[in-house]
């Protein structure tokens, strides 16, 4: 599906979609528990739609009806094998991988697009050294031997989502495990949540500083019902929208979420914007920008959207410590280079960083979105600052985490229409 979208000003407000991020881990402390949970969830990407696909295929029952999903909890294993797809689910890959792995003697997963091309190197080594084997390095994968309890050991540069894995894992096994970070831990804020989640249902983690103790023989307690929290990594797209060109309230969100990418409403603030958070509303509204010199280790999502919002920024912007994002959907420091140099801005691709030229205006043109959700709507938030129009090729990329993203641009006044 291409897009083309009309420079316009955006005014309005819109609800924040459910954290994807929240939703996740929700969906399988669920599926772990000792009774049935009701999640209310109104958005359903086709990532949460992976996690419950594979939460089904290995014995869960979900039902889903208007804005409610019921998770009837995994009270025993299947008699087969299970094949588990994680679609383009990064998260349902890396949370679900060691949890089939307490389960069952055997399992298959696999993905698509980039997926079976991320790496997995650190989690499989930690896994094959306490009881788990593997018949490749990369998707697909026939895992064999259930996870023992013990010690592992995982970089924590790699990935937060590898810790959140084996947290939700390690519990249900009889004996006490530790989960030991050989390096500095990136996007801590992610395994914040994970440790959240869990403490909602009844479970105990000892935080130590470069450890976790995971007591075993531990039970999931299900809450009965839980709300899926507003998402403030998508809602940064709104925001970066506002303060280009526009004004617009976000509502739905939480200022003490432990959602990392609550941040953007700070850093907007930083930049010049008239940005504020009243009453669960974020709003961001168009002033003179700023450059910025920012480290985005903890922010990884927000570098398409934030080199966006400096390529129309006052001066020279850095965003650094940024390598991560290149095992993305897409390598996003090439791809947000690439797409916005190919629509007028000045971007500056380093081995692990950013430097962005801002400019008073884009020109606008044509533009892939490279299968990556974060691109298409990075772009689409810029489009307000370009003179001609903007066509976004595959944007359809979106369905990923905010299937209805072009039709709230829309209705915020937004001028977007497929072609």
């Amino acid at each position: 599906m291409d897009i083309s979208i009309t420079p316009a000003a955006l005014t309005g407000t819109v609800e924040a979609v459910e954290s994807k991020s929240d939703a996740h881990r929700l969906l399988i402390c669920a599926a772990l528990s000792d009774k049935p949970t009701e999640i209310t969830i109104k958005n359903i990407s086709r990532d949460i739609a992976a996690t419950m696909d594979c939460l089904t295929a290995m014995g869960c029952k979900i039902k889903t009806l208007r804005n409610t999903v019921t998770v009837n909890p995994l009270w025993q294993t299947l008699t087969h094998t299970p094949l588990l797809d994680c679609g383009e689910s990064g998260s349902t890959l890396r949370f679900l991988l060691p949890v089939a792995a307490v389960l069952y003697d055997k399992f298959n997963i696999t993905g698509s697009g980039r997926l079976p091309e991320r790496p997995l190197s650190a989690i499989i080594e930690a896994m094959q050294a306490n009881g788990c084997t593997f018949s490749g390095e990369m998707l697909p994968l026939q895992v064999e031997g259930k996870l023992s309890s013990g010690r592992y050991e995982l970089p924590g540069n790699v990935s937060s989502q590898f810790v959140s894995g084996l947290l939700f894992a390690l519990p249900l096994l009889q004996g006490t495990s530790e989960i030991v970070l050989t390096s500095p831990l990136e996007s801590s804020g992610y395994v914040d949540m994970t440790l959240s989640t869990l403490t909602k249902f009844g479970l105990s983690i000892i935080c130590e500083k470069d450890s976790f103790i995971i007591p075993g023989g531990q039970k999931y307690s299900s809450p009965g019902s839980v709300l899926v929290e507003g998402d403030w990594s998508n809602s940064a797209f709104w925001l970066a929208t506002g303060a280009i060109n526009g004004q617009i309230a976000c509502t739905g969100l939480d200022a003490d979420s432990l959602q990392c990418d609550r941040r953007m409403l700070n850093i907007l603030k930083q930049m010049g914007s008239d940005a504020t958070f009243e009453n669960g509303t974020a709003f961001a509204g168009r002033k003179e920008l700023h450059a910025i010199s920012l480290d985005v280790g903890e922010i990884p999502d927000l570098v398409p959207v934030l080199a966006g919002v400096a390529a129309v920024a006052k001066g020279i912007s850095l965003l650094r410590n940024a390598g991560r994002v290149r095992l993305k959907e897409s390598d996003r420091l090439h791809a947000i280079a690439q797409s916005l140099n190919a629509i007028g801005a000045d971007v500056q691709e380093l081995e692990d960083s950013l430097v962005i030229r801002g400019k008073e205006q884009l020109a606008g043109g044509t533009v892939h979105g490279c299968n990556d959700h974060r691109i298409v709507m990075a772009l689409a938030a810029v489009a307000g600052a370009c003179k001609e129009p903007i066509i976004i090729q595959g944007a359809e990329a979106v369905e990923k985490s905010y299937p209805d993203f072009f039709r709230d641009y829309n209705k915020l006044g937004g001028l977007a229409n497929v072609i």
